[in-house]
């Protein structure tokens, strides 16, 4: 370790740093950004799932119980926009930024301002877009997917929802832009691309495909917002246009950032730790969803499947128990060198097992109802449906009650949790496990040597 550490004492000017709001508001060390990610990411998803527990209230029982249609719907739309754009999307930029740089060797990210501007994009567009609650004709209320012809019968939030798209749109580019250069251009000297983690490899190839497919979603809600305001056409019937174009440029957005894993576990020698357990959890529950996806790919089936209950089952495995479960596998796997300190294992395997069941509980028996014939998006069914309905809403308030044990496990590790050394695992490599635990406010001054680099890659 002398080889990392030494830098430490010629650059003791760089020990200091900002504190206060200021450090936050106007940082630019990638750990405070990712930091900040993070927190943004836990903070949408409380309220996404705020949204999907009411939906399932609901939905307990046939009938009207809480909500008017109208309202019904927007919950459904808000709840799938704040989790896939506020939660899932900003949970893995966080990650990358806490991470990239402590596995190349860098000192920090490429275009550190650039990373605070396209951080302090989000809470603005999440602002806007929730305060969408509180206009005339309410918050959107066409679907998370925005289909047209109905996401355009939206009263006055339409510009607020076509906006904050924009804005999240932007703030992915940018930070896209600067994943790239830093990693093309800041691994430290003897980091060849074929030596760097599978981690820094999946975040270069979706960095490209965001930057990609980022203009495309933006074309599409602009053509959007000109079928709404200035009298196009290009999703409109009577016009010309083809509402189920759309789709295909919506789509086009949405399916490039589905990526496949699996032999890296194969013959490993592993040990069912919290991580673990979230990262096969996601691995098995992950292929459900993947399998149901290949069912609704099948024309003549799909014919029975098509905006049933069974594609809402379909794309909750793969998001809850895929991106979900993946993102929670990271965060219990770094959360040691983020903080310095070791989590209460035991919590986090209640966590693990809550989740695991009751998610099951929530989304399988889902299959059951579109089989059966239950459209989605309704807030009340017929008869024969309440049964799963029951076990799906129970399932999902287990599931949603079963969170709040997460940020408590982070609060009583950061508060109490047992000091640990640079390696938090057994076994643990890479270049991150290399510094200490918590990594110093500015880490690799000095790109790490070759010989650390080796060590950081031994497996």
């Amino acid at each position: 370790m002398a080889e990392v550490l030494t830098h430490a004492e010629p650059h003791d000017e760089h020990a200091d740093k900002p504190h206060g709001w200021r450090r936050w508001v106007y940082a630019t060390n990638h750990k405070d950004i990712g930091t900040m990610y993070l927190i943004l990411s836990g903070t949408m998803f409380f309220i996404g799932g705020t949204a999907a527990m009411l939906i399932r209230a609901e939905l307990f029982k046939p009938g009207l119980q809480f909500f008017d249609p109208q309202f019904f719907n927007s919950l459904t739309t808000m709840h799938g926009l704040i989790m896939i754009f506020g939660a899932i999307m900003p949970a893995f930029v966080g990650l990358a930024n806490w991470m990239i740089p402590l596995q190349i060797g860098a000192p920090d990210m490429a275009l550190p301002r650039l990373n605070n501007l396209s951080f302090w994009i989000l809470p603005f567009a999440f602002t806007l877009l929730i305060s969408s609650f509180f206009v005339p004709g309410g918050a959107p209320a066409g679907g998370w997917t925005m289909y047209p012809p109905l996401v355009l019968q939206t009263g006055a939030a339409f510009p607020m929802l076509i906006f904050s798209v924009h804005l999240m749109g932007a703030s992915s580019i940018l930070g896209a832009i600067n994943v790239i250069v830093t990693i093309v251009n800041m691994r430290a000297p003897g980091l060849s691309l074929l030596r760097m983690p599978l981690f820094v490899w999946s975040w270069l190839i979706t960095a490209y495909l965001l930057i990609a497919v980022m203009p495309v979603l933006a074309g599409a809600v602009t053509m959007l917002l000109t079928d709404h305001f200035f009298g196009t056409t290009f999703f409109t019937a009577a016009g010309g246009g083809d509402p189920v174009m759309f789709q295909h440029i919506f789509w086009f957005f949405g399916h490039p950032e589905v990526f496949n894993w699996t032999a890296t576990m194969w013959k490993g020698s592993l040990s069912y730790e919290p991580p673990m357990l979230f990262a096969l959890a996601f691995l098995f529950l992950f292929t459900i969803g993947g399998f149901s996806g290949l069912m609704l790919a099948i024309v003549p089936a799909d014919y029975q499947y098509q905006d049933t209950y069974f594609v809402v089952a379909h794309f909750h495995y793969v998001l809850v128990t895929g991106a979900l479960f993946g993102i929670m596998a990271g965060v219990y796997y770094w959360l040691p060198k983020w903080t310095g300190r070791m989590y209460d294992q035991t919590l986090g395997n209640w966590h693990f097992w809550l989740s695991a069941i009751f998610v099951n509980v929530l989304f399988f028996p889902q299959h059951f109802l579109g089989l059966a014939g239950m459209p989605r998006r309704i807030p009340d069914y017929a008869v024969q449906f309440t049964d799963w309905n029951m076990v799906s809403s129970i399932g999902g308030f287990g599931f949603g009650l079963s969170q709040l044990l997460f940020p408590y496990l982070i609060w009583k590790c950061i508060r109490s949790g047992q000091p640990i050394g640079n390696r938090a695992w057994e076994g643990a490599h890479g270049l991150e496990w290399e510094l200490p635990s918590p990594p110093p406010f500015h880490s690799w001054t000095t790109p790490p040597s070759n010989a650390v680099i080796a060590r950081g890659a031994e497996h």
